[in-house]
């Protein structure tokens, strides 16, 4: 399973890149406004940060098929190589997608909510789809269902598409992930911190540290 940062922050992703085997990272245009920085230069400096080999999944804001095919040209500018250009799953937005893998251009489908949501941008071209874990768990749905069902579906199909899961909160939402067969998450820095802290491995460290200390000077 592929890990990405969900974050605009050029600390925090220049700190969870030099500890965290990240493949990318992801944004959206919510995540660099609160930043406070134009989005295509905030782009260029998380290339800098992550190098040319890693994944930026960066989001267009218009909402016509004309208006995301401006960003996404503008958006890749800005990126580089290996970039994915994030399109919601609308009208305009399967007609962007169609228009823009036909151009060679790699994409995710975001703000995915259901199964049908998945499989038709996957059958547009998407080369992710992005289901949004924590938002639908806050409608009282099931996000780690709706990630399973939309793997298994493209299981059945033969349909290669991958599932990047969304909007996490807690780590056992990243595990249910994982379970279910998600090919990627994207986090926000602080998680993954959590992912490996265990109070049990805090203590083990403790011990090792205690009981062997005199013996390595």
């Amino acid at each position: 399973m592929q890990y990405l940062i969900d974050d605009a922050n050029l600390d925090k992703i220049k700190e969870v890149a030099s500890y965290f085997p990240v493949e990318g990272v992801t944004t959206n245009p919510s995540i660099i406004a609160a930043n406070g920085e134009n989005v295509f230069e905030r782009i260029k400096k998380i290339r800098e940060i992550i190098g040319p080999d890693k994944y930026i999944h960066a989001q267009v804001l218009q909402n016509t098929c004309e208006g995301m095919l401006e960003d996404a040209k503008k958006l890749k500018a800005a990126a580089g190589e290996n970039f994915y250009v994030k399109i919601p799953i609308t009208k305009e937005g399967l007609k962007a997608m169609t228009a823009l893998k036909k151009e060679g251009y790699n994409v995710t489908a975001t703000a995915i909510f259901s199964v049908q949501q998945a499989l038709i941008s996957a059958k547009a071209g998407a080369d992710f789809v992005a289901p949004y874990v924590n938002r639908l768990d806050n409608f009282t749905a099931d996000g780690i269902n709706v990630v399973a069902e939309i793997v298994s579906i493209f299981e059945e199909y033969g349909i290669d598409s991958q599932v990047i899961g969304a909007s996490f909160k807690t780590t056992q939402q990243v595990h249910n992930a994982a379970l279910v067969g998600a090919h990627a998450v994207t986090l926000n820095s602080d998680l993954f911190a959590q992912l490996i802290t265990h109070p049990l491995t805090t203590k083990a460290i403790d011990e090792f540290e205690q009981k062997g200390s005199e013996f390595y000077k």
